[in-house]
């Protein structure tokens, strides 16, 4: 076999696999990986890790997984409800929102598509939405209009446009252009070009990163709750606060069980779509 994945030129039914070389040179290759090692001992040496702090931490934690068991689905069960129910709808509403806004800014920052000044505005934007953690969004979202659910709905457009907006600019920039000549043919304007030629081909792709959107936002609605951006996540900090720890292990078991379901919902519906 002359080429990794090739079948063999060499008149036998077999194939012979090639072990891929990314950096062909030897004494480059051993150099990067030592110098790789060194590197990650001298990080792990300057980390200052106090283990007498750590020893103390374990009855702690021992306190803490102790106070978990069993879980409290009672005792704060109408807040519980109360918190998923709003982090469904900071979800739904955010993750609309945020693909609705993706498809335009992702048309922008495709570079086959768009003159030089919207590409880079277009991907600007995108690189801007990408660029900060949810957790950042939503403490500068909760200092702008304040703790809630519309701080947190902020936060996840933001946060769905960086990324569906990225993919999308790689779908289009990946597209055929035998669909768009055959509709250029007709004398077809640029807009009537991108609804009917661009749009049915990472229209398939745009529903499963919806869906992948839709899995993530509901994660990220927990985590952003931490920062009073609303949702279960904000009951969750409040259990933690009151050191109910029976509480915030019901929070979490219900917060598995929700995301498995929606894993499993989600992959359906991507497997209906293909």
């Amino acid at each position: 076999m002359s080429d990794f994945g090739a079948p063999s030129n060499s008149g036998g039914d077999g194939f012979n696999w090639k072990r891929p070389h990314f950096i062909p040179n030897p004494l480059l290759r051993y150099g990067l990986l030592a110098v790789a090692v060194v590197y990650l001992m001298y990080a792990f040496g300057t980390l200052e890790i106090d283990l007498q702090r750590v020893v103390r931490g374990i009855p702690r934690a021992a306190q803490i997984f102790s106070g978990a068991i069993p879980p409290d689905f009672t005792a704060r069960g109408s807040l519980i409800v109360t918190g998923f129910i709003e982090s469904i709808q900071i979800t739904l509403l955010a993750t609309t929102i945020g693909v609705l806004l993706s498809i335009p800014f992702g048309f922008m920052a495709a570079r086959n598509i768009t003159i030089l000044p919207v590409y880079w505005l277009g991907r600007a934007i995108v690189i801007v939405a990408r660029s900060l953690h949810p957790v950042v969004l939503g403490v500068l979202f909760v200092k702008a209009v304040g703790f809630g659910a519309f701080a947190g709905i902020l936060t996840l457009i933001v946060y769905t446009l960086g990324f569906v907006g990225k993919l999308i600019a790689e779908a289009v920039e990946e597209i055929k252009y035998g669909q768009i000549e055959a509709i250029r043919s007709t004398g077809a304007g640029y807009f009537t070009i991108l609804i009917y030629a661009v749009f049915p081909q990472i229209m398939p792709r745009l529903i499963g990163l919806t869906m992948y959107q839709l899995d993530i936002n509901l994660r990220a609605s927990t985590v952003i709750g931490l920062v009073g951006a609303g949702g279960i996540g904000s009951t969750l900090n409040s259990a933690f606060g009151r050191y109910d720890y029976g509480t915030a292990s019901a929070i979490l078991l219900i917060m598995i069980a929700i995301i498995l379901v929606a894993e499993t919902i989600s992959g359906k519906l991507r497997r209906f779509t293909k």
